[in-house]
Formats: C-alpha cells, sequence, structure tokens
C-alpha cells in the first residue's frame, strides 16, 4: 500500500524527470557538489589571512557567495530554455560522431580551455561581455571567496556561445559542461596571495596564483592579461601574459571602482551605465559600436 501510494504521488516521475535534468546540465550538479568544498577552503584561508583587512573582509565573503549562489540559480533555472536548445541544434548537425574515450576527453578539455581564452578575452575587451563580468573583478580584495564573486546575468548575457564551435565539431554538450566545470572548480583554486610562485614548470604552462593575481590587478602593466583558465600556454602564445612583478605588487579591483554591498547593483551597475551611453545622441550605429567596443572607449561626434 505504500508503493502504491508513492507511485500513484507522481514524485517518482518528477524524480526521474529531474535526476535526467541534472545530468543534462553536470556542469551546475559539479558546482554545487564542489560548493562545500568551497566553503571549506575558504574558512581555512579565513583563519590565516583575518588579521589583514586588505585581504579578507568577513562581510565582503559573505556577499562574494551570495553573489555566487545568484550566479548558480539562474544558471539551474535558465540554461535548459536559453543555451541548452541551441546546444542541441548545433550538435544535431555535428560534423563528426565521437565517442567519449581517453582521447576524445582530452581534446574536450583542451578545446574548452581555448574556447573560456577567448571567451575571457572578449569578456574585457567587448563591453557587453564586460558588464556581467565586471563583478568578478570589482573586489579590491584576492582570496577564495573572490573565485565565487560571478553575475547572475551570465545566462542571458550570452557567453556560452563560445563554446558552440566545440559542438559544432562533434563534442557531446554534456561533456563540454563537465570540463567546464572541471576548469572554473581549478580556477577557484588560483584566487588566493597565499601561494607564491611554483615550480618554473608548473608556471610555464599552467595558471598559477601568481598569474592570477596579475589578471586582477588593476596596476596598468596588469590591466587585460593572463587571460588564461587552466593553461596559461595561450597566453604566452598570444602575446597577453606577464608575469607578476614583485616591485609591482597586483592592486586588485576595476580602475572605475564602485562601492556598494547591494547585491542587485553589483550585478547591473555596469549595464545601467552601457545603456545611459547609448541613449546619448548620435547616429544609431555610433551608439550600437558601445555594444562591441571596448569598456573604456569614448563615443565621439565623429564615430
Amino acid at each position: 500500500m505504500m508503493t502504491a501510494m508513492l507511485r500513484e504521488s507522481g514524485l517518482l516521475e518528477m524524480w526521474a524527470w529531474l535526476s535526467g535534468w541534472l545530468a543534462l546540465d553536470a556542469r551546475q550538479l559539479i558546482f554545487m557538489v564542489a560548493t562545500p568544498m568551497f566553503i571549506a577552503v575558504t574558512v581555512w584561508e579565513y583563519r590565516r589571512i583575518r588579521h589583514d583587512a586588505r585581504l579578507m573582509d568577513v562581510g565582503e565573503a559573505f556577499r562574494n557567495f551570495g553573489l555566487g549562489a545568484g550566479y548558480q540559480l539562474t544558471e539551474l533555472l535558465f540554461a535548459g530554455i536559453i543555451a541548452f536548445p541551441v546546444y542541441a541544434l548545433v550538435y544535431h548537425y555535428r560534423l563528426l560522431d565521437l565517442e567519449l574515450t581517453w582521447l576524445t576527453g582530452l581534446l574536450v578539455l583542451i578545446g574548452v580551455d581555448i574556447c573560456f581564452y577567448l571567451m575571457h578575452r572578449s569578456s574585457h575587451r567587448m563591453r557587453w561581455f564586460w558588464a556581467a563580468h565586471v563583478v568578478h573583478h570589482s573586489s579590491e580584495r584576492m582570496n577564495f571567496s573572490t573565485a565565487m564573486r560571478q553575475n547572475a546575468t551570465n545566462i542571458f548575457n550570452g557567453n556560452w556561445v563560445f563554446y558552440l564551435p566545440l559542438a559544432l565539431i562533434g563534442f557531446n554538450p554534456v561533456w563540454i559542461g563537465v570540463a567546464y566545470a572541471m576548469s572554473l572548480v581549478y580556477q577557484f583554486f588560483i584566487h588566493t596571495t597565499l601561494v607564491g610562485r611554483l615550480h618554473p614548470w608548473v608556471e610555464l604552462i599552467f595558471n598559477t596564483p601568481s598569474h592570477h593575481r596579475v589578471h586582477h590587478g588593476r596596476n596598468p602593466a596588469y590591466i587585460d592579461q593572463n587571460y588564461g583558465g587552466v593553461l596559461i600556454v595561450w597566453d604566452r602564445l598570444l602575446g597577453t601574459f606577464v608575469p607578476e612583478d614583485e616591485r609591482n605588487p597586483p592592486e586588485y579591483g576595476i580602475t572605475r571602482q564602485i562601492h556598494s554591498n547591494n547585491l542587485l547593483r553589483l550585478w547591473t551597475h555596469e549595464y545601467v551605465d552601457l545603456f545611459r551611453d547609448m541613449r546619448r545622441p548620435g547616429a544609431v550605429m555610433s551608439r550600437l559600436k558601445h555594444l562591441w567596443m571596448p569598456p573604456d572607449w569614448e563615443r565621439t561626434d565623429k564615430d
């Protein structure tokens, strides 16, 4: 009778649908499983740097995790409506039929890292993408909680399109999502000041805390450098690599710093500035340029 009651409740069908949905969005499932580990590591770091206000602010750390929770929630709710159908369509017309092997698994990891570099570089050099990414850089501290400082608008912003070529080649979008999640889990651990330079061979190939501190620096020499995710080789090959200079320690934050504790404002302030600039009088194409020009671009009457 108890089994019949459960079967007739509809919960089993709901769970079957939900488990399939979570498997499809495996990246968010990985993030949710990893979050307790992120919290534990952040607490450990806090115990090491809690006495230095330049490195740790408890209120900001909680806000950072709040920003990250908003990001995870919107991704979980809207990825299936916005991104998944596009990936399914592109994958349906894939060029190759690839099976999951050690080789294709390695190739999808490398492919995702290349796409991440392109996406990340565009997120700094195109204002529409910067409007979402800026929240990650607006903290004036560098610690593990900063890694969680993400924008809830990312799924609407469209930076997921950079990974579509992998699906067109023939890599299953679920594999792409898992590789992307693994990349972001790795990148969590490079947001710290507690780790100095690692072995030269590690620094040569991989993105490290030293390299990523440079990326978060607002020093003129550090701005828009070191875009890599897991690997730093793409920066070395494409001329966007700068090593950390002990004589010029990174100053964290953005050039037009926003000081706010309001999560909604932290998520949206650059969109507000962007659309305000687009409202200024001028030709339509001149106004639209704000979307794809760099964040520091200023429109003139001749543009």
